[in-house]
């Protein structure tokens, strides 16, 4: 399932989408917050560039969105069904949720958007 040539491994590492083998990221660390947008310019390994255009990580934010509302549902969910929690702190639990994951939310959707656009090649090594 997180094996080379799948798309839930680069999304979740945020490797290079074509050959899976760099971090896509200068710090991979998310909670860097000063560097959590910092990216190579270019794999290292296969030569993929990870910008295929100016603004490009900008569709990144309709990901962002959906994740933000993933994520606020589960934590609803969690609080006021599993926790019994009465409505305002289950809001509340909604808004921490979002502040914890907001660095994790930002790559996630960065590297979802990405990789929608480019796709593993196992044969990377012999097109170079």
């Amino acid at each position: 399932m997180l094996n080379k040539g799948s798309k839930l491994n680069s999304i979740l590492t945020g490797s290079c989408p074509k050959c899976h083998e760099e971090s896509m990221y200068l710090d991979k660390n998310p909670y860097h917050i000063f560097s959590i947008f910092k990216m190579h310019d270019t794999c290292s390994h296969c030569g993929t560039h990870y910008k295929i255009e100016p603004s490009f990580f900008f569709g990144a934010m309709y990901v962002s969105y959906e994740l933000g509302i993933a994520f606020s549902v589960a934590a609803f969910i969690i609080s006021y069904v599993f926790f019994k929690s009465d409505l305002k702190t289950s809001f509340l639990s909604i808004g921490l949720t979002l502040l914890l994951f907001m660095p994790i939310i930002m790559r996630l959707s960065r590297n979802i958007w990405i990789n929608i656009f480019i796709h593993f090649d196992k044969d990377w090594k012999t097109k170079i």
